[in-house]
């Protein structure tokens, strides 16, 4: 490509941008195939444009790129060792992620070595990730997830180099994204790798990556770790082996960790700090829910597929932020406490084939609810109309195989984005009531 008078002005407000680094960006933009339709960013970069305008790019104050985002571009093709964006060695974030670029990374990231932030996830490369990875040691956020893939194309793999070598450098490392990554290693390989190179480790995702355990003692080792996720594996693991004693987790997603029959301890549910805990799929892992403290952080909480059981406790009511509770196919029994009324937050709920009981609260005060399942219970009595009025979101309803009678109440027809109501064996009576007049109305399912 020939380029012509560049002058690196940025119109806007005066600052310099320097030619070598815009030659750079035009050079980078002629190379690559994307979709000039969809694209949002690499569209803008039009030579006599303001070049602070950009899309994607970020300048310093010297007229260095340091910041490049083409994530979600639309881009297609290789990333070849000879790409100019490989001559932007003043770049300490670089986002290519969802975009399928179909090859394997290029060593040429070594390159670039004042990265801290490199996300490549979901970016459609494959094969081996390069040991040339491992040289960027200023590194504090690597995502190279790989959960899109593409018929034909090798999924990506870190085997050789290995998760240890792959780390080893990395000490200022604090969040690790390695989600559909084949990684296959033993838990005490995988477990000691992390803990003895990136000690201060706060985030850790290891989705689907192949993984064999049992988890190994060193991860405890990991104590600045706050959000861990390993679901997917073939992890077995008591629970004592997972490094819950250091409190401090604000996320954890533990789905099919095949986690020992043991009583899970209820001061993790306790913890001040945690937003998400997803504990589904551990079909052996008893446990029951605790009193809850006040101003209590969780935002979701997944337990379905478990053999969690006993009464919900009055104080799930301090639970304000909570938006998603899923407790299906669990031994829960007892009466939905009334309090759950206050949880004005919430989006979903899933409490299906449980032994719940007794009278279903309102939830008016829930206007965000999209979904509501309770199929599956021994729940009985009327359904107040005064308990549905105003949920223009709801787009699931499902009472089915309960003891519910009396006659069907009207609101639960009007919602505007209602697509499924299953109501089949109760004992209701009554007409139902009018859909909305239009013709466009979304109901799909009427059981």
């Amino acid at each position: 490509m020939h380029v012509t008078s560049v002058s690196g002005e940025c119109l806007s407000d005066g600052r310099v941008c320097l030619e070598d680094e815009v030659l750079l960006l035009l050079q980078l933009k002629s190379s690559l195939i994307f979709n000039t339709a969809a694209s949002n960013k690499l569209v803008s970069w039009i030579q006599s444009a303001d070049y602070c305008s950009w899309g994607g790019v970020t300048w310093d104050a010297t007229g260095r790129v340091v910041s490049l985002d083409l994530s979600s571009e639309f881009i297609s093709g290789e990333l070849n060792s000879s790409s100019s964006i490989f001559g932007l060695q003043y770049l300490q974030s670089l986002n290519l992620a969802n975009n399928t670029f179909s090859s394997q990374i290029p060593a040429e990231f070594h390159k670039l070595g004042n990265l801290t932030y490199l996300n490549l996830s979901n970016a459609g490369f494959s094969g081996q990730i390069p040991i040339e990875i491992s040289y960027l040691t200023r590194l504090v956020t690597i995502d190279l997830s790989s959960l899109y893939f593409i018929t034909g194309i090798p999924k990506l793999k870190l085997e050789n180099p290995n998760l240890r070598m792959l780390v080893q450098n990395l000490k200022k490392l604090r969040e690790l994204h390695l989600d559909g990554v084949i990684i296959s290693a033993q838990g005490k390989e995988w477990c000691w790798a992390l803990s003895s190179s990136v000690p201060n480790l706060q985030v850790l995702s290891l989705y689907s990556c192949h993984l064999s355990g049992p988890i190994h003692y060193s991860l405890k080792k990991l104590q600045s770790l706050s959000r861990i996720r390993l679901d997917d594996n073939n992890i077995a693991a008591p629970v004592s082996r997972i490094p819950l004693q250091f409190l401090k987790f604000d996320s954890l997603v533990a789905q099919f960790l095949w986690i020992y029959m043991e009583h899970f301890p209820e001061k993790i549910f306790q913890v001040p700090t945690l937003q998400t805990l997803d504990l589904s799929y551990n079909k052996l892992l008893q446990g029951s829910l605790p009193e809850f403290p006040q101003g209590a952080c969780l935002e979701t909480l997944v337990l379905s597929v478990t053999k969690f059981s006993g009464k919900l406790p009055n104080s799930i009511a301090n639970l304000k932020r909570l938006t998603r509770i899923e407790l299906a196919d669990c031994d829960f029994s007892g009466s939905i406490p009334t309090v759950m009324a206050n949880l004005t937050q919430l989006v979903f709920l899933d409490f299906s084939h449980n032994k719940f009981s007794g009278a279903i609260p309102s939830f008016s005060l829930s206007k965000n609810l999209t979904q509501i399942d309770l199929a599956h219970n021994n729940l009985t009595g009327q359904i107040s109309s005064s308990h549905w009025d105003g949920f223009v979101n709801l787009v699931t309803i499902d009472f089915c195989y309960n003891s519910r009678y009396g006659n069907l109440p009207m609101p639960l027809f009007s919602f505007p984005s209602l697509q499924k109501i299953k109501l089949n064996n109760n004992q209701f009576s009554g007409p139902f009531g009018e859909f909305p007049a239009t013709s466009s109305h979304p109901m799909d399912t009427l059981n």
